[in-house]
């Protein structure tokens, strides 16, 4: 977790799988690792369904693996969209350079 700009953190515990974390925090990024631990803690019960025997550690790498392909994709899909924007107003630009008269 990062630090505020004071440097100042405070422990928070958080539960995944039934096991506690302490983690240093800021204040105001407490709701937000909350969160995340919750969602962490929802993906990797789901990915376990009913097999109690998969090892820990094998869950959390399928389960980060799975969060982070999610992010890849978010990512792929913010940059194929700034290429559209980028497009639409490469075509902006050649409309109004048609209108203004040409330059001698």
């Amino acid at each position: 977790m990062s630090t505020s700009e004071s440097g100042k953190t405070e422990p928070v515990t958080i539960r995944v799988l039934d096991r506690e974390y302490t983690v240093g925090v800021s204040d105001t990024e407490r709701a937000s690792l909350t969160a995340a631990a919750r969602m962490l803690d929802t993906r990797m019960r789901e990915l376990r369904g009913t097999n109690k025997m998969v090892s820990p550690d094998r869950l959390a790498v399928l389960t980060a693996l799975n969060l982070a392909h999610e992010l890849q994709q978010l990512r792929d899909d913010a940059g194929h969209h700034d290429g559209d924007a980028f497009k639409l107003l490469d075509e902006a630009n050649a409309k109004l350079d048609a209108l203004l008269p040409a330059t001698p």
